[in-house]
């Protein structure tokens, strides 16, 4: 069986990235598996480099192939940001996923609703050898004011899907996993995925 290992710490994503890679035969890895402690500083300009730079630090140093991503939240009345910086807009030192819902939301007080948004994601393949392979995705929403669901993480309980009526939060593994920025990024991947592996 092929291994891969997947080149982030956080949790959150891990456990999506699990489900999403269900069903093919492979053997994941987190880095804690492998005893592989590594923070990749993230100062690309876009979401590729981004995603980029962690697989490739992630292969290089397990020599494993190694799938890395990197996303944000764009909000319109705010120009687009957080996008790049979504992780450390909110100025407080080590600041929680409900500080930075909080910091957006005290941002975004005297805009105009509705405050449409979309999440992107770029997910990022890379070899042992360097060679890396990319693929996007996106899903489009709204801010909410008000927490709404409890199985998402980052900004998932203040972004509507307004066709859904629900939030990423309230959404089960199995939807979210159809329908996420982070999802659709990694359904186009498993091709390339497949392709890698198969040579």
């Amino acid at each position: 069986m092929q291994s891969i290992l997947i080149a982030t710490n956080n949790m959150g994503k891990v456990d999506e990235i699990y489900a999403l890679l269900d069903g093919l035969d492979l053997a994941i890895f987190i880095p804690a598996d492998l005893g592989i402690v590594l923070e990749v500083v993230e100062d690309g300009q876009t979401y590729a480099e981004n995603a980029a730079k962690k697989a490739a630090a992630f292969a290089n140093k397990s020599g494993m192939i190694s799938l890395g991503d990197d996303s944000g939240l764009e909000v319109d009345a705010l120009g687009g940001e957080p996008g790049l910086h979504s992780h450390r807009f909110c100025p407080i030192p080590n600041a929680t996923d409900a500080d930075r819902r909080k910091y957006l939301l005290e941002q975004l007080g005297d805009k105009p609703h509705p405050w449409t948004a979309r999440f992107r994601a770029t997910v990022a393949i890379a070899l042992p050898s360097g060679e890396v392979k990319l693929a996007t995705g996106q899903c489009e929403g709204e801010i909410i004011q008000n927490e709404r669901g409890s199985n998402g993480f980052g900004y998932d309980p203040i972004f509507l899907i307004p066709e859904l009526g629900h939030t990423l939060a309230e959404l089960d593994m199995n939807e979210k996993n159809r329908l996420s920025h982070r999802a659709r990024a990694i359904q186009k991947a498993i091709p390339i995925l497949k392709e890698i592996l198969g040579r």
